[in-house]
């Protein structure tokens, strides 16, 4: 079984045409998962529905406390991309024999064009193939939680070139 902890980022955000501002009126997660028409046995964890910006260090040992407290071997880790690495890096810290995915969206899944829907089928199926370790699956790529950064000017995660 897959478990998804939910913390929110723009994946999961709404435009709302009152105000013109994107909110979190509840996690899209479980329709876009049934847009894609996935069979898969999931568990859901709703953490929090927060922009990433906006999640501090408690958050962190949250959703790090979250991965060590679960069951299951294979965990996807929705998150906002701007603290996506953070995040990442905290739980890479507990050092846990599992499998977890950090992912997320460019643009939020209720708008046109977004890569949400693509992004978790990525990491759907990354989660199933990989090694024991902490990823973050973005842009159709892997990437290992430590070899990774998001490029903003171009919109994109990119693999750091270690020497």
């Amino acid at each position: 079984m897959i478990k998804f902890i939910i913390t929110g980022g723009t994946l999961d955000k709404r435009y709302n045409p009152l105000n013109g501002e994107l909110e979190f009126p509840v996690t899209h997660l479980p329709a876009l998962l049934q847009q894609g028409r996935c069979t898969l046995a999931l568990n859901f964890q709703q953490l929090m529905l927060k922009d990433s910006l906006d999640i501090n260090a408690a958050d962190r040992i949250a959703i790090t406390t979250a991965c060590i407290n679960s069951t299951e071997q294979r965990l996807i880790v929705t998150h906002g991309t701007d603290t996506m690495v953070n995040t990442a890096a905290q739980i890479a810290q507990a050092t846990l024999t599992k499998t977890i995915i950090l992912v997320g969206a460019m643009v939020p899944c209720t708008i046109q064009q977004s890569d949400a829907l693509f992004n978790l089928g990525c990491a759907i199926t990354a989660v199933q193939l990989l090694p024991i370790g902490v990823y973050i699956v973005m842009n159709g790529q892997i990437f290992n939680w430590d070899k990774v950064m998001k490029d903003t000017q171009a919109g994109e995660f990119k693999a750091l070139n270690h020497a």
